[in-house]
C-alpha cells in the first residue's frame, strides 16, 4: 500500500519559550497510548464463539476466542496505521465466517476518509472472512453517509448479509460468490434492515423526512408491506421470535413553522403490528411532559424477549430505566428501580433475562447487571473499583464477557467469573505501557453557580513540590460521561491517557462532567438555556476552574484547558469570556459560531417566527460572540474532512482572531475526520498540547 507523509503545518504567533514544567515526564505518550483498544465485542448465534476488534496503533484486525477457555486468536491481519476503521462485525451463527464494514462513511461529496491521503480514494466496503484462515473477501460497497451507519445483518442460516448503503437495501451472499443485489428502490431512504428469525422477511424503515414508515420485505415475492402507515414517524423494527409481529417506536411526524427557541417535549409511543397484513395497535403511549420524551437510549433499549414480554427504556422518573410489557399489552412493569441510569441493553442466550450496564451504587463507573424479562430482583455481576460494558453472553449460557478498565489499566476484554471478571487476552498489553505509573483520579464533586452539583476526575502529579499549572479537560458530545478509568469509547479513551500523561508532567488536571451529560438523570442532560439557547452548560467549566484555585497544589495564574468537538466548544467559549482565569486553550475540532449550525439541525428553519430571534441567541451563545475580550493564546486541532464539525468553524475563529492580534496557533490535519483515524495522528495532536502547554503554562513552581 502507497503511504504518504504526514503533512500538519503549525504557525505560531507571537509566542515566547517559558521554562517547562519542572516534573519530568515518568514515561512518554507513545507508551500510554501504546495499549490496542479493543471494541465491537459480539457472540455467535449457536457456538460459544466471541468476536471484537483490536485498534493496535491504528492498526485494527479482529479477534475471536472460544468457550470454554476462550484463548484469543488474530483473524484478519492488516498492516499498518492506514486510518482504515473496522465496524459493524458480525459472526454467523454457527461462528465459522465474520462479516464486517471497512472504511468510513461518506462525506457531502460521497467519498469516504482517505487519512493517509491516497491517490486513489479508498470505499466503505462490506467484507467475509473465514475464521479458520484465508483472504478476507469483498461482497460490496456500503457507502452510508453518517457516522456509525454502518449497519450489517446477517441473515439466520448465516448464508447472507444485509445492509443499508447509498439510500436502500442491499444484499449480497457470504460466501462471495455472487455480487451485491439491491433490495429496494422506494423513496426516501431505506434503514435498519433486521431480519425475521425464520429469515423469509426483512422489517426495515423508509424514512421520507417528515414521516417514516416500517416496512416488510418479503423475500420470496419481493412484496412490501407497510405497517400501520400514518403521518408518524416509525423507526426500529424489532421481531417477535415467531416471526410474526414487529414492535416499533412512532414519534410525530415534522411539524412546519414551529418555534425555535421554544423546547417542547417529544412524545412517542410503542406498537406492535402483525407482519403480513400490515394492522397494528398501541402497545404504550408516552404522557406529553418533558419528562416524558422519547429516551435518550430508546433504540438501543428495544428489545423482543422470548418471555412474552417486550423491553422498552423510559425517563418518566427522571431515570433512564428499563420497563417490561405484555405481547398483549397492560400496564408497564418497572424492571431497574433506583436513582442511577440503565446504558447499554442486551438479550440473554435464551432472550428471558436482560444483561445491562448501569451507575446503580457507583455514578462515575459502570457496572453489569442482570435481571428477568418478567421481573424480579436486579443482580449486579461485576462491582468495585473496575468499569464494565459492552456485555454479551455466549450462545450455550454459560458465559458473559464484556471488555472492561481501571483506572490504570486500559481496556481490554474479559469473562465475568463468580469472583470478578478474568482477562482473557492477557499478552497483548504491550511491556511498554505504563500501568504502575499512572495515577488513579479521584472523583470530585463540587458546585456550579446556579447551586448545580457537578462531578470531576481529578488528576494529581505524582510527588509534586509546591504549586504548579492546572487543565481543565472538557469532553464532547455533550451526552458523555468521562469515568474514574479508562474509557469505553476510543476518543475518550484516547483522552483519558492524555490526561494521565499530562498529569505525568506536572500538571493538576480537572475532568469536569458538565450539564448535558449523561448517567445524572434526565434534567441534568437537558437543562434550560443550554447549547446555542444560552450556553448554560459553560458556568460548570468556570466552577471547575474556580475549584482548582482553591487547591494547595495549584497555581491560580497558570489555568488552561482543553478539550475536542463540545469540548473544544467550551474551550473557546473559556478563552473567549474568562481570559482572565484561563491563561491558554487547545480546541480540537470545536464549534465556534452556532447561528451557522442551525440550518444542520432543523429543517425550513427560515419558515420558523422566531428565526430572527434564534440567530441572535446562538450567535450571543458562541466564543465568536466574545472575540473582542479574548486575550490568551490558543492551539486550534482540525482535520479539514471534519463530518461532523464543518472545518469552516475553525478557519472563520483564525481569522477573527487574527483581526484582533490574538496569538493562535494551527495544527491542520489535511484529509483527517472528526474522530482522528490514524494513531500517529493522535500522538502528534497530543504531543503539540502539551508542548503548547509546557511554553504557556509552565514557569518555576510557586511556593
Amino acid at each position: 500500500m502507497l503511504k504518504k507523509s504526514f503533512y500538519f503545518l503549525v504557525v505560531s504567533l507571537g509566542s515566547m519559550l517559558l521554562p517547562v514544567v519542572c516534573l519530568g515526564e515518568s514515561f512518554t505518550l507513545e507508551q500510554v497510548l501504546s495499549a490496542p483498544f479493543p471494541y465491537g465485542l459480539t457472540s455467535a448465534a449457536h457456538t460459544p464463539r466471541v468476536a471484537w476488534v483490536f485498534d493496535n496503533k491504528g492498526e485494527r484486525n479482529i479477534w475471536v476466542a472460544d468457550g470454554p477457555g476462550f484463548m484469543p486468536r488474530q483473524v484478519t491481519h492488516y498492516k499498518g496505521d492506514d486510518g482504515q476503521a473496522i465496524a459493524s462485525v458480525r459472526l454467523t451463527p454457527d461462528g465459522k465466517t465474520v462479516v464486517y464494514a471497512r472504511g468510513s462513511e461518506t462525506n457531502k461529496e460521497g467519498t469516504s476518509a482517505n487519512p493517509t491521503s491516497l491517490t486513489k480514494m479508498p470505499k466503505q466496503q462490506v467484507w467475509a472472512v473465514n475464521v479458520s484462515g484465508g483472504d478476507p473477501r469483498l461482497l460490496g460497497d456500503v457507502g452510508c453517509n453518517e457516522e456509525g451507519c454502518e449497519d450489517l445483518q446477517v441473515s439466520p442460516d448465516g448464508k447472507n448479509v444485509v445492509w443499508s448503503g447509498k439510500k436502500h437495501l442491499w444484499i449480497a451472499p457470504i460466501d462471495g460468490k455472487k455480487k451485491a443485489e439491491q433490495l429496494d428502490e422506494l423513496a426516501g431512504e431505506s434503514d435498519t434492515p433486521r431480519w425475521s428469525p425464520d429469515g423469509k422477511r426483512i422489517a426495515f424503515r423508509s424514512n421520507r423526512k417528515d414521516h417514516s414508515f416500517i416496512a416488510v420485505l418479503e423475500l420470496a415475492t419481493k412484496k412490501i408491506t407497510y405497517l400501520a402507515p400514518t403521518t408518524n414517524r416509525d423507526a426500529d423494527p424489532v421481531w417477535s421470535p415467531d416471526s410474526k409481529q414487529v414492535a416499533f417506536v412512532r414519534q410525530p411526524g415534522v411539524e412546519f413553522k414551529r418555534p425555535l427557541i421554544p423546547e417542547f417535549p417529544r412524545p412517542w409511543a410503542l406498537w406492535i403490528a402483525d407482519a403480513q397484513s400490515g394492522e397494528g395497535r398501541e402497545l404504550f403511549k408516552s404522557g406529553n411532559a418533558m419528562e416524558d420524551s422519547l429516551p435518550l437510549f430508546a433504540f438501543e433499549s428495544l428489545k423482543f424477549t422470548n418471555a412474552d414480554r417486550i423491553i422498552f427504556a423510559s425517563e418518566k422518573d427522571g431515570r433512564n430505566h428499563l420497563y417490561s410489557i405484555a405481547v398483549e399489552g397492560g400496564a408497564p412493569q418497572l424492571l431497574t428501580p433506583g436513582n442511577f441510569d440503565v446504558e447499554e441493553v442486551a438479550l440473554s442466550a435464551d432472550k428471558r433475562t436482560i444483561l445491562y450496564t448501569s451507575n446503580q451504587n457507583d455514578i462515575d463507573r459502570r457496572h453489569i447487571w442482570r435481571v428477568g424479562a418478567t421481573g424480579g430482583e436486579p443482580k449486579a455481576l461485576t462491582s468495585g473499583e473496575t468499569i464494565e460494558w459492552n456485555p454479551i453472553e455466549t450462545s450455550d449460557g454459560k458465559n458473559v464477557l464484556c471488555l472492561g478498565s481501571t483506572a490504570t489499566s486500559p481496556a481490554m476484554p474479559y469473562r465475568l467469573t463468580s469472583s470478578g471478571r478474568e482477562l482473557i487476552a492477557k499478552n497483548v498489553l504491550p511491556a511498554e505501557f505504563p500501568e504502575a505509573q499512572l495515577v488513579a483520579p479521584k472523583q470530585v464533586v463540587f458546585k456550579s453557580a446556579d447551586g448545580l452539583e457537578i462531578h470531576g476526575q481529578l488528576f494529581t502529579p505524582k510527588n509534586q513540590k509546591g504549586r504548579g499549572p492546572a487543565l481543565i479537560f472538557t469532553h464532547g458530545g455533550p451526552i458523555r460521561q468521562m469515568l474514574l478509568g479508562f474509557h469505553y469509547m476510543e476518543y475518550y479513551h484516547n483522552a483519558y491517557a492524555m490526561n494521565q500523561y499530562l498529569a505525568s508532567k506536572g500538571y493538576t488536571v480537572l475532568s469536569v462532567n458538565y450539564r448535558l451529560g449523561i448517567m445524572y438523570g434526565r434534567a441534568f442532560r437537558e437543562p434550560p438555556k443550554s447549547v446555542w439557547r444560552g450556553a448554560s452548560e459553560y458556568q460548570d467549566v468556570v466552577a471547575g476552574a474556580k475549584f482548582l484555585q482553591t487547591l494547595d497544589n495549584v497555581d491560580p495564574q497558570r489555568i488552561g484547558l482543553w478539550g475536542g468537538s463540545y469540548g473544544g466548544f467550551l474551550t473557546a467559549m473559556g478563552l473567549a469570556r474568562n481570559s482572565d482565569i484561563f491563561k491558554a486553550g487547545v480546541d480540537f475540532h470545536g464549534v465556534h459560531d452556532w447561528a451557522i449550525f442551525l440550518p444542520m439541525w432543523a429543517d425550513n428553519i427560515e419558515a420558523a417566527p422566531d428565526i430572527k430571534e434564534a440567530r441572535e441567541l446562538a450567535f450571543k451563545s458562541s466564543p465568536v460572540a466574545g472575540i473582542a475580550n479574548w486575550r490568551s493564546p490558543v492551539l486550534f486541532v482540525h482535520g479539514d474532512d471534519d463530518r461532523n464539525v464543518p472545518f469552516q468553524q475553525t478557519t472563520d475563529l483564525v481569522e477573527k482572531l487574527r483581526a484582533q492580534n490574538v496569538a493562535f496557533e494551527e495544527l491542520i490535519i489535511p484529509d483527517e475526520i472528526h474522530d482522528l483515524l490514524r494513531w500517529s495522528d493522535w500522538v502528534r495532536s497530543y504531543k503539540a498540547t502539551a508542548d503548547f502547554f509546557d511554553r504557556k503554562l509552565a514557569a518555576t513552581p510557586q511556593p
